[in-house]
């Protein structure tokens, strides 16, 4: 019996909602990043809005600054200038200690390199950001999940027991489990197959439509992107365009239009 979890939004009491809760789940003003004084910015006074339950596709072609907006808008590096909310809460304002609480508490993340803890099981994967955070681990909320995300046979095997697709499915899983603001995924289908890309595709539209999750994924995927709300494409650390409920070959022909002015 797959068990109904508490943190996702249907199952929460109702109550007003505040400012930070009907404003977008992150929101980006004129924000820059430079990495040197005098060098070329990563991103050029970027400004973008991420509704929440919504997934939203950031594309590029390599050194467009898709990775740089994904570690800014999650608390991971800092901006230059400009301003970043995350769930009502101004990054350039938090030091060290209190971004590293906020990524803990209101974001998820989804790497293409997955970084699952060989040594731990699948269930003490799930748990991690809720012990790194000192909160009381569920066991039938972990169970549940795991269900839900298609692994919950496996709570008790190692990742390297796992398949990539399997692998991956407990990372979302990991990323879901404190029911976050907004869940960051970078590349998570690019190591994978076609056909495990798909069911990875289908757990992120499934996290935004049956939870009310917000994902922000960055991709050079348009099959991937295809699955979004909508698409920003970036060049040279600017968004260029944004489509709403793109198809690939649209996307493909943007990038292809981005590639040929590159070079």
């Amino acid at each position: 019996m797959t068990t109904t979890l508490p943190t996702s939004p249907a199952a929460l009491p109702a109550a007003e909602p505040s400012d930070a809760e009907t404003g977008p789940a992150v929101e980006l003003v004129d924000v820059t990043k430079r990495y040197s004084r005098r060098g070329v910015p990563a991103l050029d006074g970027i400004s973008a809005a991420f509704p929440r339950a919504s997934l939203t596709a950031v594309m590029g072609l390599s050194g467009s600054g898709k990775s740089t907006l994904l570690q800014c808008a999650a608390g991971l590096d800092r901006a230059s200038s400009g301003r970043i909310r995350l769930g009502g809460t101004e990054l350039t304002k938090l030091n060290r200690r209190a971004l590293s609480k906020l990524r803990r508490r209101q974001v998820g993340f989804v790497f293409q390199s997955l970084n699952l803890v060989p040594t731990l099981t699948v269930a003490e994967n799930i748990a991690l950001p809720l012990r790194l955070d000192h909160r009381r681990v569920d066991r039938a909320v972990v169970a549940g999940l795991a269900e839900r995300v298609g692994v919950g046979a496996l709570l008790r095997r190692l990742p390297h027991t796992l398949s990539g697709g399997q692998q991956q499915r407990v990372a979302i899983a990991r990323a879901l489990i404190t029911a976050p603001d907004v869940v960051f995924a970078d590349e998570p289908t690019a190591a994978l197959d076609p056909h495990t890309s798909a069911e990875v595709r289908s757990l992120l539209r499934w996290a935004v439509d049956e939870l009310g999750q917000t994902v922000v994924v960055v991709t050079h995927e348009p099959t991937l992107a295809s699955w979004a709300d909508r698409a920003l494409l970036l060049h040279a650390g600017r968004v260029v365009t944004e489509l709403v409920r793109p198809d690939a070959a649209e996307l493909e022909s943007w990038l292809h239009r981005l590639g040929t002015e590159q070079r």
